[in-house]
């Protein structure tokens, strides 16, 4: 896993193409996309014997936080702290790889009274995806944002080099595409004029892996937050003398 995120971070500067083309194919497998979202760690309130702390909607749905940041997570945790200290004892904040609520929620859809699973973005992301779509007059509908970059007079998508190919990164921080974007306008000038940042949500694009049969589709790639990325890094390196936490999702 921390081989992967080096090779992703150490590449950041080796640029590609805008990727225009679109190609027919079937809809991803869910080894496909569990591929693509193991990698993201996320974060959720767990009781002492590990199952999620449950809310009830106002339908009677149960539904369960899952946190894109982990000082979210914990924030949650102080604030239960406040107004339900008996509770907050009993309960703690856990890393989980996307994949692996993306599998929880798949089989949850054939249970009767299904627990339900609702992602928590950061208000940074939701602040900057407000800001983007007001400016592209496509407003911020909810959800956890991703930011990607369109250029070019076709707008195609922005890619980098990873692993030898080409893959379009989607991000969960505006910042880290900003300083993508930045090294891109500086080794091709003639079409940095046309670099546009877009908001799609999360939810959306997990729907769109399991259903849509575009191609392009195998070339995204969801890039964790800095802060999810120090995460994983200090749970594979524990300190001398210790053993290492079980890792949240495995490089496969």
């Amino acid at each position: 896993m921390m081989k992967l995120l080096v090779r992703w971070t150490a590449s950041l500067g080796i640029f590609g193409t805008l990727l225009l083309a679109s190609e027919a194919a079937m809809a991803l497998p869910e080894e496909e996309v569990l591929k693509k979202l193991d990698p993201v760690p996320v974060f959720t309130i767990a009781d002492e014997q590990g199952a999620p702390l449950v809310a009830s909607g106002d339908d009677e749905a149960k539904v369960a936080g899952v946190f894109i940041s982990q000082e979210d997570a914990n924030q949650f945790v102080n604030q239960l702290k406040v107004k339900n200290p008996e509770l907050a004892e009993k309960v703690k904040v856990v890393p989980v790889s996307l994949g692996e609520v993306y599998k929880l929620a798949e089989a949850a859809e054939t249970e009767e009274n299904a627990l339900n699973f609702a992602y928590v973005p950061q208000q940074e992301a939701v602040t900057s995806a407000k800001t983007i779509g007001e400016a592209n007059q496509q407003p911020y509908q909810g959800g956890v944002p991703l930011f990607v970059a369109k250029g070019g007079e076709d707008k195609g998508y922005l890619t980098i080099e990873k692993d030898s190919q080409q893959v379009i990164p989607f991000f969960f921080d505006k910042q880290q595409l900003e300083q993508m974007e930045s090294k891109f306008k500086e080794q091709k000038p003639d079409v940095a004029a046309s670099v546009d940042i877009e908001v799609v949500p999360l939810e959306g694009v997990i729907e769109t892996l399991e259903t849509s049969e575009d191609k392009m589709l195998k070339k995204i790639v969801l890039v964790p937050t800095e802060e999810s990325i120090q995460f994983l890094q200090n749970v594979s390196a524990p300190p001398a003398g210790q053993t290492a936490p079980t890792p949240v999702a495995p490089e496969k």
